[in-house]
């Protein structure tokens, strides 16, 4: 009977382990927070347009680390040309916003709503994006695809 609870004990601690291993760790569940840029109010009339679009810029490429962080983009795909490391499986989604429809037949935004490979048939099948959720990606990877 004690071999019995000594085994079983043993299996779950094994099976917590890599549990963590294999989806904390592998699949790229972080404990790294998104960090959103501070901006501080200041009364100086200097601040230049370009000085506040680079700052709209910054905090546009967090909030698409969000997203894409958040349904679990970024665990297979990069999007260099907005700085966000990702995983290397699938592709750099750099120019997906244009590459899309020559590579599967349909506009990126219909193939969010039903892919054709396989791979993110299953993907999407198991994690859909809400309508809200379709166009920040969209708005995200269109600003990628223009850099």
């Amino acid at each position: 009977m004690n071999k019995a609870i000594i085994s079983f004990v043993v299996s779950i601690v094994i099976g917590f382990g890599l549990g963590y291993l294999v989806f904390g760790v592998i699949m790229g569940d972080s404990d790294q927070q998104p960090q959103v840029a501070q901006t501080e109010p200041t009364d100086e009339a200097s601040d230049t347009q370009g000085q506040k679009e680079e700052a709209k810029e910054e905090t546009t490429s967090v909030d698409a680390n969000n997203i894409l962080n958040s349904k679990g983009c970024l665990g297979c795909h990069a999007v260099d040309s907005l700085g966000l490391d990702g995983g290397a499986t699938g592709p750099d989604l750099s120019k997906a916003f244009t590459d899309v429809e020559g590579k599967h037949g349909k506009s990126i935004d219909e193939f969010l709503k039903e892919p054709t490979s396989a791979v993110m048939s299953s993907v999407i099948s198991g994690s859909p994006l809400t309508d809200e959720e379709r166009t920040q990606v969209l708005d995200m990877l269109k600003q990628a695809s223009e850099k």
